[in-house]
């Protein structure tokens, strides 16, 4: 399975996010923002850091890159969608998914590591995880505070919509402690921490970040075999 990775300028994660993918068994493909060819990539990551600089609005201007309308024109067609971080604003910005990403409480960016409850196990991302389980992935943002209308954060809830949730502190203010949510149809899902920093309990203050990267490969091998 390929699993396509983008290169923003300002992008951060980009390397370690085709890292995670590979270590699942998969092909990372690197994408570039300027290039509206997916190179026939099987799932897209739209990874943290600060595209563009952020100098107008997290991911206002990224969305407009060449290489997301193709990602968008692939979203709408069922194709998987992870947005981390800035990834995540990216995803927001581009009408992917709901809300927008605010400044964090306090003003401060925040840095460390952070416990989540799993909320949805039914996204293309989640489903090797158990409902309800709590993992360990560390945050890095400064634009993190995760805000919608009132509409929009009950027909979330109602829907099942937030995929995770901050548990033990929530870390930049988002409304109703959601740290990531998923699109209707299950496919595309933002977080604002950061799994694919958490894939090696060496190195990272876990490997629960695994399950996202394992849950998409299982998700692109029932297409092929549907």
């Amino acid at each position: 399975m390929k699993i396509g990775v983008i290169t923003f300028p300002g992008t951060l994660d980009d390397v370690d996010a085709a890292r995670a993918a590979r270590a699942v068994g998969a092909e990372a493909v690197s994408l570039w923002h300027a290039d509206d060819d997916l190179r026939g990539v099987d799932a897209v990551v739209v990874p943290g850091g600060f595209s563009y600089g952020d100098y107008l609005r997290a991911g206002a201007i990224a969305r407009f890159a060449p290489v997301m309308q193709s990602v968008v024109d692939a979203a709408r067609g069922g194709m998987p969608v992870l947005g981390i971080c800035n990834g995540f604003q990216i995803l927001c910005e581009a009408g992917l998914l709901p809300g927008v990403m605010l400044r964090n409480v306090g003003l401060h960016f925040v840095c460390k590591d952070q416990w989540l409850r799993v909320e949805n196990t039914e996204t293309a991302w989640t489903t090797r995880f158990d409902t309800g389980a709590d993992i360990l992935i560390p945050v890095k943002n400064i634009d993190g505070r995760y805000t919608a209308s009132a509409e929009t954060v009950r027909e979330l809830e109602a829907e099942g919509r937030v995929v995770f949730r901050y548990v033990d502190g929530n870390p930049n203010g988002s409304i109703n402690d959601i740290a990531g949510i998923c699109s209707a149809n299950r496919r595309v899902v933002g977080l604002m921490p950061h799994p694919e920093h958490a894939i090696d309990a060496l190195t990272g203050p876990s490997d629960d970040g695994l399950g996202v990267f394992y849950s998409v490969l299982d998700a692109t091998r029932s297409l092929v075999t549907a």
